[in-house]
């Protein structure tokens, strides 16, 4: 690690801190496309972002031309891009169904969620892992204080949010195993799996949403967002949370430590309910979410220290 930080250049810092704060303004933007359908939203996210890595793959392939996909690989990849759909799918769900924190402080937990799922994988939680795991779910329950039967937040809301977490969790451990056992290339794993998501995406849009190929209003049209109207947004998704955020998030885990980065990247709620504040100049927050969030934030990190005491590291998913 003293290695990593003598060598570290000035801009690390810099870099770091514009990926948390692109990362955490992808909600506040999906939230204001609210005339879009949620799974058609969601599919344009990933559409776009996938035309953005579409080139850095071509150029990380012709480079790596010694790395050579396995069936088991592609199997992998298949799997991920699902996983990845019913993320983005049930998040931008979420984000119509509560409030913008809630939402954001449920999608965030899945760290929380491995400590439930490690006797899956033959992993023993310690008592650090319990503890941090109770608080979580201790300050989840407090924040439902604040539901209200026809207000903004919702318990189907956050239960999105939070199925959002769970399914994320199985993209995390793919990405894991082929990053860093079978090493991967960033590109070549990003790039499938996002073009993936976005065709799981816009065939479910098609058939669960009042949405068709070619549509004279672009706010039904599955490529609605080559419109003038809407470019811009998907645009900035793509270039912003996309590839600046999670980009960034790559680059700087080589001069930073990943429990360094992970523990930043956990106060995405915090930092995102500020850009949704500043963006709209609205900003749900009851008392019981403001007492139970920071417990559910505290039981997060606890869990992902951890993690990185045991081993366990895991790696941040694409929002």
């Amino acid at each position: 690690m003293s290695e990593k930080i003598s060598t570290r250049p000035f801009f690390a810092w810099p870099i770091l801190l514009i990926a948390l704060f692109a990362v955490s303004s992808g909600g506040t933007v999906l939230q204001s496309m609210g005339e879009i359908p949620p799974l058609l939203r969601a599919s344009w996210r990933m559409q776009g972002t996938s035309i953005v890595l579409l080139p850095l793959f071509i150029l990380q392939y012709l480079k790596q031309k010694s790395y050579e996909l396995t069936t088991q690989d592609i199997k992998l990849l298949f799997t991920s891009s699902i996983f990845l759909a019913l993320h983005f799918g049930l998040w931008v769900w979420s984000l119509d169904n509560t409030s913008l924190i809630h939402s954001l402080l449920f999608v965030s937990s899945h760290p929380i969620i491995i400590v439930f799922m490690m006797p899956l994988f033959g992993n023993r939680a310690n008592k650090s892992h319990i503890i941090g795991a109770l608080l979580g779910f201790f300050g989840a329950i407090i924040t439902f204080g604040d539901l209200e039967r026809n207000g903004e937040i919702t318990l189907i809301g956050d239960l999105a949010a939070f199925m959002g977490a769970v399914t994320v969790v199985g993209y995390i451990f793919i990405g894991r195993h082929l990053r860093s056992e079978k090493n991967m290339p960033v590109f070549i794993y990003a790039f499938p799996v996002t073009l993936g998501a976005g065709i799981w995406l816009s065939l479910s849009a098609l058939l669960l949403e009042p949405v068709s190929i070619s549509d004279t209003f672009p706010e039904s049209g599955l490529f609605g967002w080559f419109d003038s109207g809407w470019l811009i947004w998907i645009i900035y998704l793509s270039i912003g949370p996309g590839l600046a955020g999670h980009t960034g998030i790559n680059t700087v885990l080589k001069w930073f430590p990943p429990i360094l980065v992970s523990v930043v990247l956990l106060f995405e709620p915090v930092i995102g309910a500020i850009i949704g504040w500043l963006f709209t100049g609205e900003l749900t927050l009851g008392f019981w979410t403001l007492l139970g969030g920071p417990i559910m934030l505290i039981g997060t990190i606890i869990v992902t220290l951890e993690d990185n005491k045991t081993r366990n590291i895991y790696d941040e998913s694409i929002k």
